[in-house]
Formats: C-alpha cells, sequence, structure tokens
C-alpha cells in the first residue's frame, strides 16, 4: 500500500468527484491511519483498531464512488453490499460472513492476476515452445511458406503469420455447464468444505488432444500455463493478509435496517440484522475455502440517505463502531457543471470520445452545459432527487439522435448549444407527468 498523505488522497479523489470535501478528509484520514498502523510497534499495533464511517447523505452525491476510488488508490480489496439484502428471507446470521468471503474472494483474484503478470513472458514462452512443436512435425508448413529452419518458423510464429494453421494440441477437459457454482458454498465453508473444487475434482476429466488453429492454441493454453507457473499457496496467504490488513467493505443502504420498533414484523428483523453484522464490524474470525480470516482491521465504510430514520436509530453497539459520520451536500447546479466537465472521466468526455470512434468531433459549447445542469436541477427538484444520477438520463435522453445517426454522420462537426439543449428536453421539463417517465 502506498503512503500517500492525507493531502494527496483527497487532490487524488478531486480527479473524479466533485465537492464533498469532508468525506473525502474522512476516508484520507482513515486510509492514512492504516499506513500509520503500520508503523507502530508490534505489542501496540493489534490494539489499534479503524476509524469505520457513516457517510450520510442523498442519492447520487458520491458516496459510493469516494469509497470506489479510495480502494483503487489503496490497491485493496474491495467490496460493495446493500445491508439490505440481509432482510431477505433466508438470511440468517451465518450468511452476513458471506461479506467476508466475497471480500476474501476479490483479493485472491487480485493476488492471481498480480502473479499473472510476472509470469506473463515465462507462461507466453512455454507455449510458444509447444506450438512450435507441434509445427515442426508438419513439412507441409515449411512448404508453404518456403521455411528452411525452425528460426524461421519461429520468426513467422511472432509475426502471426501462422495464426491460422491447424495444429492438434493437448487442454484441459472442462464441463460444459460449471455445475460445481450451482450449489451454494455458504454453510459448506464452515465445515472446512470448499465442494465446488472436491465436485470438480470428482468429475476431472483428463487432458485430450483437440484439432484448433495456432491462435485459438495460444488461447487456450496461455491460462493453464500460467496458472501451473503461479504458487497457490503464496497467492492464498498474500491475499488473506491483504484483506485483514487492507480490505474495505461499503456497506450501503444502512439506513434500510436501521429501524428500531417493537413488536412483530421487519422492524424486528431489521434489528436482527444489525445484530448480525455487528461482530463482523466489531471483529471476529469467518472461516472461508482459503483459510481463517479475522475482520479486526477490515475497514467498514457505512452509508445511507437516512431520510426517515437517523444514525442515532442504530443499536448502540453498532452505533459504537462507525466513530466517524460525515455528512454529504446534496448537488447544486454549478456542481452539475463541475460534474460535466471538470473530473478526469466527466460525462461531456465519455459522450466526446463515443462519438469519436464514429469520426464525429462533438463540441458542447458553455451555455449547453449550464442549460443542462439547470434541467437537471430542476428536474431533480420537481420529481426523485436522485444527485448526479440525472445528468445520465438527461444527457442519454439529448444525444439520442445523434446516437442512432451517428454511422451516416461520419466526419461531422456537431455543436451543441443551449439552444439545441432547450428544443430536445424543455418541453419533456415543463411536463411534469412526462418528465418523471422520461428523465
Amino acid at each position: 500500500m502506498r503512503s500517500l498523505t492525507p493531502r494527496e488522497i483527497v487532490e487524488k479523489l478531486n480527479k473524479y468527484i466533485i465537492g464533498q470535501d469532508k468525506a473525502k478528509r474522512a476516508v484520507a484520514i482513515a486510509l492514512r491511519n492504516r499506513w500509520r498502523r503500520r508503523q507502530v510497534p508490534p505489542e501496540l499495533r493489534d490494539e489499534i483498531a479503524p476509524k469505520n464511517i457513516i457517510m450520510i447523505g442523498p442519492t447520487g452525491v458520491g458516496k459510493t464512488e469516494i469509497a470506489r476510488r479510495l480502494s483503487r488508490l489503496a490497491q485493496a480489496p474491495f467490496l460493495k453490499v446493500e445491508a439490505s439484502k440481509y432482510t431477505e428471507v433466508g438470511y440468517v446470521g451465518r450468511d452476513v460472513e458471506s461479506m467476508i468471503r466475497d471480500l476474501t474472494e476479490i483479493a485472491v483474484k487480485m493476488v492471481q492476476d498480480e502473479e499473472k503478470d510476472k509470469i506473463k513472458e515465462r507462461a507466453k514462452e512455454i507455449v510458444e515452445n509447444k506450438i512450435i512443436e507441434q509445427l515442426k512435425g508438419k513439412p507441409e508448413v515449411y512448404e508453404r511458406y518456403r521455411a528452411g529452419s525452425e528460426g524461421e518458423i519461429i520468426e513467422l510464429y511472432r509475426n502471426g503469420k501462422l495464426d491460422k494453421e491447424i495444429i492438434q494440441v493437448e487442454v484441459s477437459a472442462r464441463p460444459a455447464i460449471p455445475f460445481a457454482q450451482i450449489i451454494s458454498s455458504a454453510g459448506v465453508e464452515e465445515m472446512g468444505l470448499n465442494l465446488p473444487d472436491m465436485l470438480g475434482q470428482m468429475f476431472h476429466r483428463p487432458d485430450r488432444p483437440k484439432q484448433m488453429t495456432v491462435a485459438e492454441a495460444r488461447d487456450a493454453l496461455l491460462p493453464e500455463e500460467a496458472d501451473k507457473l503461479i504458487d497457490k499457496e503464496k497467492v492464498t496467504a498474500e491475499a488473506l493478509t491483504r484483506v485483514q490488513e487492507t480490505g474495505i467493505i461499503f456497506i450501503d443502504e444502512l439506513d434500510k435496517i436501521s429501524g428500531r420498533h417493537e413488536g412483530a414484523g421487519p422492524d424486528v428483523s431489521r434489528e436482527g440484522v444489525q445484530r448480525d453484522i455487528l461482530p463482523i464490524v466489531e471483529g471476529s474470525t469467518v472461516l472461508t475455502k482459503y483459510g481463517m480470516v479475522k475482520t479486526d482491521h477490515i475497514l467498514f465504510i457505512a452509508a445511507g440517505a437516512f431520510h426517515t430514520s437517523k444514525p442515532s436509530d442504530l443499536i448502540p453497539e453498532l452505533q459504537g463502531r462507525f466513530p466517524t459520520r460525515v455528512e454529504l451536500n446534496a448537488l447544486t447546479r454549478d456542481d452539475f457543471v463541475r460534474i460535466l466537465t471538470d473530473p478526469e472521466n466527466a460525462l461531456v468526455k465519455q459522450y466526446q470520445a463515443l462519438m469519436e470512434t464514429e469520426e464525429i468531433r462533438l463540441e458542447f459549447r458553455p451555455d449547453a452545459i449550464k442549460e443542462i445542469a439547470h434541467l437537471a436541477e430542476q428536474v431533480n427538484d420537481t420529481a426523485e432527487n436522485i444527485g448526479a444520477r440525472r445528468l445520465h438520463t438527461i444527457m442519454e435522453k439529448l444525444l439520442e439522435e445523434i446516437s442512432y445517426d451517428a454511422p451516416e454522420m461520419r466526419g461531422a462537426h456537431v455543436v451543441i448549444d443551449a439552444a439545441y439543449v432547450q428544443e430536445k428536453l424543455a418541453d419533456i421539463v415543463k411536463n411534469e407527468d412526462l418528465s418523471r417517465y422520461i428523465l
């Protein structure tokens, strides 16, 4: 994990997220505290718990995006879950632990990909040798390409000239249907069993020779050879360390389980879910198919709109595990203008890049940007306030005609100004009933 300072973290978040400075500062401090903890003497290190965060604010203001970008900066395993899903029929306390299992899977995949990058060249070399070995036994290939030596065949292979030649290679025979994944492993993991792997081995078929082109053989053999070169025990150990030391879980819709009422019905279930989540956040040990995972130092970032409830409605024990609370502001017209143009992944830049693939130059005048922002604010005020997500629906409707006709408009220079925006959208915005369905 890079030792970014809080200021550097906020600066990097500013490239993608407009406003919400309080929330950015809170997550920046939480991330820096992880680095600080690792510098502390070992006897005190385990005593320092992460300062979990609750972000309070309406939908579409950047809560999820802040957490997601933070995980990328930290190069940490990241998982987003909805607290409300644990109120579904069939979910009990044990199944809340599935978030830790899912996070572990993500960490294993992350480490595997990193290891594959390291041994990619070695795997390519092994695959090349296997394919060349097959080509050497085909004199007609030498004649067809007038190759006089193995070196010339290697050169032709590397230049892609032999990609359509048919060869016979041995590849792993996988079942057509991944039946092992149909059965849920929840609960089975508690017994220390990896059911999908067990069933996969039980019905495993040996490698068999198969006719395919050189290009197909390369694609089939490369992942197999890469898997053989990876030290799976090392991958598992590193993944477990990352989950426990740097893992981040984003729990969305926390407000949906914050009701605390007496009597029967769903409200009792809500408090039950809080009590199920509590041990995970508090610090417990969860059994996964890769081994035991301690959750003591996983960072939990929770979020919710809290329109009809408030964080104090959570059970006291859970409140105490989220010491940092930040409120995110509703977005204004000025924020929408900046969201459209400032971030590195701004919507305007995205649509311009999409149209460039059709050789169309799409230009947005400043007055058009202001008009789009004005309409987004207006629709959010009159209909449901969905924050910056409203910009996506408005932009899609605005550019619908251009997107449809784009293949026949190659080479065109299209200018979007305020008049164009009003022509396409003003009538829909004025008709409140219509805007509820279209925008």
